[in-house]
């Protein structure tokens, strides 16, 4: 383990924030606000998209890069051999405060390395937290990561000063996580504090959200695997959101090169648009298709391979259905689908073109729609 000699507080963001880079939650989005992204002034600036759908631009940065943790796709586990450093309390608090001031960030986004242990590590990340909320009255947002192990009394210590924690589950279940750790137990470690966090936050006043990370392909898990212990996650412990983060190869982890395909981040992709289906736009598990090896299709997206695959649904007579037909449309949002129900209301629909400014994105919706009246408007093409 190489310590860096004495470096200053923008030479420790430099690296720890450039390590933050394998924890890039929310990836993947329906704007540019979503997607795999940094801020150009420093990478510990970053642009996210909220568990509760808004956006804001976030100060992201590890405390530490030190772990004693042994998973064997992570670049900075215990035995690699990288450059290592942590930042103090006051360092982060005046670089963040800092930053602050001048407009360029809105909240704190804070994880570690597992510092000896998982408790000496959550105590160096509410540290700052406590500091800001107490000495500074700072009300904004700030995410804390609860490590893998943490105590009952540091997951609660966290949850009181934080709008959001999360602990990443990494793996949709046990089998998959031994593959990767032989240090972590995942019902104790993982299951059993997320339960926890589940309790507290749903107890607390402040709303605070819960979210959590699946490393995607890095311990041969299918896209079933995962999505349906999303769903479960929602089911049960009312979880905020889950991310997915494509695992990334480096020169210092200790998996097989099959583990990272090609394909891996349109694989991420993929997992996210099934997500939004399942919290925005009011698809089942079982409305999920896959192939015969559980994999989502890397060709089609989720909700236009369950079109196809239900061609008896369409067309959707658009001013007439209900928002749960037509959300099943594909190219038509959330957004779009309000639009439609608020002029509908004032006027007949009759083309595309009412419902807003075209896009490829609404364009392909065309074909699954009736807008009634002549023969054109009944869709294009309606086949498959």
């Amino acid at each position: 383990m190489l310590a860096v000699s004495k470096p200053d507080t923008f030479t420790k963001l430099q690296l720890l924030s450039h390590d933050s880079q394998y924890d890039l939650a929310c990836a993947c989005g329906t704007d540019k606000s979503g997607h795999r992204t940094r801020g150009s002034n420093g990478r510990w600036i970053y642009p996210v998209a909220l568990p509760n759908g808004g956006t804001t631009v976030l100060f992201k940065t590890l405390i530490s890069n030190v772990c004693s943790s042994d998973c064997k796709y992570c670049p900075l586990r215990q035995n690699a051999d990288v450059p290592r450093c942590t930042l103090n309390c006051d360092e982060l608090v005046r670089t963040f405060m800092d930053y602050y001031n001048r407009g360029e960030v809105f909240g704190l986004f804070l994880s570690s390395g597992v510092i000896g242990s998982a408790d000496a590590a959550m105590e160096k990340l509410i540290a700052p937290a406590r500091v800001l909320r107490k000495k500074y009255g700072f009300r904004g947002y700030i995410h804390l990561k609860v490590l893998p192990g943490s105590s009952p009394a540091a997951i609660e210590k966290a949850v009181s000063v934080a709008d959001a924690v999360s602990l990443n589950i990494e793996t949709p279940g046990k089998e998959f996580l031994e593959k990767l750790s032989s240090k972590k137990d995942f019902l104790r470690d993982i299951v059993e504090p997320i339960k926890l966090i589940s309790r507290l936050t749903a107890a607390s006043r402040r709303k605070v959200k819960q979210t959590t990370q699946f490393i995607v392909g890095a311990a041969g898990e299918t896209d079933r695997h995962i999505v349906d212990y999303t769903a479960a996650l929602y089911e049960r412990v009312g979880l905020s959101r889950a991310y997915f983060s494509a695992y990334q190869r480096s020169n210092s982890d200790e998996l097989n090169e099959s583990t990272n395909p090609p394909q891996s981040f349109m694989r991420e992709h993929r997992l996210y648009q099934v997500d939004f289906l399942l919290r925005k736009y009011g698809f089942n598990q079982s409305d999920i298709l896959y192939d015969s090896s559980g994999r989502l299709s890397l060709e089609t997206d989720p909700k236009e391979a369950w079109a196809k695959n239900h061609p008896e649904f369409f067309p959707v007579t658009v001013n007439t259905a209900t928002r749960y037909r037509l959300l099943r449309v594909p190219g038509l949002g959330p957004k779009a689908v309000k639009t439609i129900l608020e002029k509908r209301k004032l006027a007949k629909i009759s083309s595309i073109d009412d419902i807003d400014k075209v896009t490829a994105r609404l364009l392909k919706a065309v074909k699954y729609l009736d807008f009634g009246g002549s023969a054109k408007n009944k869709g294009y093409l309606f086949n498959f």
